[in-house]
């Protein structure tokens, strides 16, 4: 049966992932940074000094974040494209160039995996902590870090080689749908708007 939750819609389970990976993404920023931010501020006022590390804290999860939360920008189209001339190519020289965005996009992806694995082994190897009171092994914020690049690499080869696949079986609507650049109707419906309840104006007519 379909499952018509808008917070998990029924999608395949590589973007389904995504989609959780940024709600964690998600809850990171409103509870690692906005809650505990807060919290720190109403101490500082109230006793007049701080009782939690929010900076430190807050820090490790805005990068959680980013990394949680990139698969999912990639899985949603939310990437920023330059695509204002490209409704007016034909199809194949269009389908071309998303081709060439989305592998350009993979090997950014790969490199950023590849660099913050040499880091997270090399704080590993120096049991490197953090400067600051808490001592905080930065294997763990690194990790998760690491952790939401990976994931956003596989996702980012994964999708031209699906999108591959979509062209050679002919199937314009799903290369579109896994690597196209968004339309008008795609962002409304992002947004919440459903397009069939939106009926089309009709004309009054003049006496």
């Amino acid at each position: 049966m379909s499952n018509h939750d808008p917070l998990l819609p029924d999608e395949p389970l590589p973007q389904r992932i995504s989609r959780i990976f940024a709600w964690l993404a998600g809850g990171c920023i409103l509870f690692g940074c906005g809650a505990l931010i807060s919290a720190d501020v109403v101490t500082r006022f109230v006793f007049k000094r701080g009782m939690i590390e929010s900076f430190e804290i807050s820090g490790y999860m805005l990068a959680a974040c980013i990394g949680l939360g990139l698969a999912f920008t990639v899985t949603s189209k939310s990437n920023i494209r330059v695509d204002i001339l490209l409704d007016a190519f034909p199809y194949r020289l269009r389908a071309a160039c998303d081709l060439l965005a989305a592998f350009a996009l993979a090997v950014i992806a790969v490199a950023l995996v590849w660099f913050c694995w040499k880091t997270l082994a090399q704080s590993w190897t120096m049991n490197a902590r953090s400067t600051s009171v808490m001592q905080t092994p930065m294997v763990l914020p690194q990790g998760v870090w690491w952790i939401g690049l990976l994931w956003f690499a596989f996702m980012a080869v994964l999708l031209p080689l699906q999108a591959i696949l979509r062209l050679l079986a002919a199937d314009q609507r799903g290369f579109d749908k896994l690597i196209g650049s968004l339309r008008v109707t795609e962002e409304l419906e992002q947004a919440g708007i459903d397009m069939a309840k939106i009926e089309p104006k009709r004309e009054v007519p003049q006496p």
